[in-house]
């Protein structure tokens, strides 16, 4: 199965543009979980700090006009107010502190506190109601409290302002320390969960340098949270992938080396021979038809080869237009014809009569079906069919099968069918093969048409059946 074209192979090393693992700008994961939790804390503390400064003054005056309003609430339960209350100035806190100024029943204001006592608050006692305001005192600010007396008359206390502010810088001071380690604790609390959370990715980034290394069986722990159990179970599946793969790798570079060194034996035996003049003249035609045709063996083998590589080059070339697969069809059945007849091999085609219209390149589907006609004659005895179907599937693009006649697969065959060399390796001593590659080239380049390539061990024909589903045209999508 070849494809010709100038396609190249595809490109090492990382694309233009793409990041670098280990790049100077990216930051350290733990290190932007403490800044992130250290500003979260620090933004938690100015929000915090802001409300608590503000919310310190109004309590803190809260609290004093409770203490007046109880204190007042007291004087004024007094069977009879009088100047002789104004002798408790010192004992409710002192001559710089609480004043206090007694309203008789007649409007009469005496004592300490009588310059605050405004004609507002005046009427407001007497018409029994209390006060809570503030004055002026002194030349200063002060709190007003009155309450009225339960035989007329009121108490009215003041209070200097200045132990409101007094309170509240105290307060204000108190929860200062507490938010600085407040901020402190979240700054400590984010390295430690900072830590925590990178632990196992630190710990996945390291096994999976490991294994980009080469090394492999190495065991990825699964423990810790869901996310960092999930990397662990990918880490380890890859690891076994790896392994897998590596290992078909290594079986396929011994079949090809199996398969090279037939034709090269073969061909520096016969040089050997023609350069000793161990060849009769007679024989020379015989000799040179046996070199032609392992000259030949060696290109298809080599060309397969290189078409593993073009198709997964980025720059593989596809042309697609509309096209009429059941034609396509036709010019294959056409070409393979002769070939199935010199086997004694019945080809039928199986076409619908309308036309069947999808958007592919219609040059790679004649080289998808070729490389399945070719295999399937390879294994289907005289006799036998090889079957070549088109149809449309409503929906859903267009359907080609190859069916043929031949032994068909097991279960297990299908599952590896389309790896390099495998089918050859297993069967080379008892099937005809080609190189072994053809199935590879065959799934690689429907995906590369934007189709699926399904097998089944034992298709109607009683073979195998290949099965590719190409997607619909745009129009007919939409």
């Amino acid at each position: 199965m070849s494809l010709p074209g100038p396609d190249g192979p595809r490109p090492g090393g990382p694309r233009p543009g793409s990041p670098r693992p280990g790049s100077p700008h990216r930051g350290s994961l733990a290190r932007n979980i403490v800044v992130l939790t250290t500003l979260v804390a620090a933004l938690a503390v100015a929000l915090t700090g802001l409300i608590a400064w503000q919310t310190a003054a109004h309590g803190a005056e809260q609290r004093e006009r409770d203490q007046l309003t109880r204190q007042a609430t007291v004087l004024s339960r007094l069977p009879a107010l009088s100047e002789a209350l104004f002798h408790g100035a010192q004992v409710l806190g002192g001559p710089n502190s609480v004043q206090i100024a007694v309203i008789a029943p007649d409007g009469t204001v005496s004592g300490t506190a009588t310059p605050a006592v405004d004609r507002e608050s005046k009427s407001a006692l007497m018409a029994g109601r209390p006060v809570s305001t503030t004055g002026f005192l002194g030349g200063r600010d002060v709190l007003l409290v009155g309450q009225p007396g339960v035989r007329g008359g009121a108490v009215v206390l003041t209070e200097p302002y200045a132990v409101v502010t007094e309170n509240t810088n105290r307060i204000r001071r108190n929860v200062v320390v507490p938010l600085v380690v407040g901020m402190l604790g979240a700054a400590l609390a984010g390295a430690l969960l900072a830590r925590r959370i990178a632990r196992p990715l630190v710990t996945a980034a390291r096994i999976a340098h490991r294994l980009a290394d080469g090394e492999r069986g190495v065991p990825a722990p699964v423990d810790g949270p869901r996310e960092t159990a999930d990397i662990g179970r990918a880490l380890n599946v890859l690891d076994e992938a790896l392994g897998r793969s590596e290992n078909r790798q290594r079986e396929f570079l011994l079949s090809v080396s199996h398969d090279l060194r037939t034709p090269l034996t073969a061909l520096q035996g016969y040089a050997e021979a023609l350069a000793d003049g161990l060849i009769e003249p007679d024989a020379m035609p015989e000799v040179g038809a046996v070199l032609a045709e392992e000259t030949r063996r060696l290109d298809r083998f080599l060309g397969d080869l290189l078409d593993l590589a073009r198709l997964e080059a980025d720059d593989f070339r596809l042309d697609p237009a509309p096209a009429d697969l059941g034609a396509v069809v036709a010019g294959a059945a056409a070409f393979w014809t002769g070939p199935c007849a010199r086997q004694d091999v019945e080809l039928r085609v199986e076409r619908p009569e309308r036309p069947v219209i999808v958007a592919t390149d219609a040059f790679r589907v004649r080289q998808l079906i070729d490389g399945l006609v070719q295999n399937a004659l390879r294994v289907t005895p005289g006799g036998a069919p090889v079957v070549l179907a088109v149809r449309a599937a409503a929906g859903r693009g267009a359907e080609l099968q190859v069916r043929d006649g031949g032994p068909g697969l097991t279960e297990d065959d299908v599952r590896i069918a389309f790896d390099e060399g495998a089918l050859h390796e297993r069967y080379r001593d008892t099937r005809p093969v080609g190189s072994g590659l053809g199935l590879a080239i065959a799934r690689r380049l429907t995906a590369r048409l934007g189709g699926v390539l399904r097998v089944e061990g034992h298709g109607p024909e009683g073979g195998a059946c290949f099965t590719v589903s190409l997607p619909p045209a745009p129009d007919a999508a939409a």
